[in-house]
């Protein structure tokens, strides 16, 4: 097995068809396709299916897809663990935020990263916790910025506590419950959440500590874009930072209603795996974004 048909396998997993795949690396479709045939004559094993859109993996290829990207990982690490050697100073990075997690980090920290690595490569994808660990396994992220919904480990992650953060209900300017003091008061409202029911969520714990049964009618979304969207123009009430309602866009259109009882505050960590060290690209943005919480803890 070469390194070349680790790369060719997972380049048609992610463009779906050998022509799509070629074109992305730079080679011809029939040294694709011969790379591939090489490489199930030895594992003696079908990786590829022909489909009416392309091709997709078998479960063999699947399985090997999930190993190789491993593999793929360490092996650019190595590169950049060479090219640090050298005196290199750019490198790649790429890790993924939760919701609300960005403004409050990721600013401040790219701003420290990029005064150390301002030819660096970085890519930030945004999604759930649930989405983004799988990623971390495979070393498609380095780390992962998101909250630690309960307390439960992690096979082969590890977990490093960041801060805790503030919410607060949120609302549309001029909503019927505007006034409201009490989370009693908005128990029929609706909600929106970013985790589902039975997640551990903020809101469900909130409910919970008050004595309060969960709200109905809830709307699950996992995008924050799309959640600001809906809380703003629409009926829907949230939990949001209260920095993101003081921002004078969103001020424009969000307003805080005030409870008297406490919000629980989600703990927000780095995931990362706990079994291989990160690059020194990956390490100096941790860095960065451990020194960003430190000084907001302190503030």
């Amino acid at each position: 097995m070469r390194l070349n048909q680790i790369r060719d396998l997972i380049a048609v997993s992610e463009a779906g068809s050998l022509r799509a795949a070629a074109r992305r690396i730079g080679i011809s479709q029939p040294a694709m396709s011969k790379s591939l045939a090489e490489l199930e004559r030895e594992f003696q094993a079908q990786l590829l299916t022909r489909t009416s859109r392309g091709v997709a993996l078998t479960a063999a290829g699947r399985a090997f897809v999930a190993r190789a990207r491993v593999v793929q990982g360490e092996l650019r690490k190595v590169q950049e663990d060479l090219a640090a050697l050298r005196g290199g100073t750019e490198g790649t990075v790429a890790f993924g935020i939760g919701p609300a997690v960005g403004l409050p980090l990721v600013p401040g920290a790219m701003a420290r990263f990029r005064a150390e690595r301002p030819r660096a490569q970085v890519r930030i994808r945004e999604g759930m916790r649930n989405a983004l660990l799988p990623l971390v396994r495979d070393e498609t992220l380095d780390f992962a910025v998101t909250e630690r919904v309960a307390e439960i480990t992690e096979p082969g992650i590890h977990f490093r506590p960041l801060l805790r953060l503030e919410l607060v209900v949120a609302a549309r300017k001029g909503h019927p419950l505007a006034r409201a003091t009490s989370l009693s008061d908005l128990a029929n409202a609706p909600w929106l959440v970013f985790y589902p029911p039975g997640a551990g969520g903020a809101l469900e714990r909130a409910f919970s500590a008050a004595g309060l049964a969960s709200p109905n009618g809830l709307v699950h979304c996992e995008s924050y874009v799309t959640a600001l969207s809906l809380i703003a123009r629409t009926d829907l009430l949230g939990l949001l930072l209260p920095e993101i309602i003081e921002e004078p866009m969103a001020h424009r259109y969000l307003q805080r209603i005030h409870v008297r009882e406490s919000i629980p505050r989600p703990r927000i960590g780095i995931f990362t795996r706990a079994d291989t060290p990160l690059s020194p690209a990956a390490a100096l943005m941790v860095q960065a974004l451990v020194g960003v919480a430190r000084s907001r803890v302190k503030r």
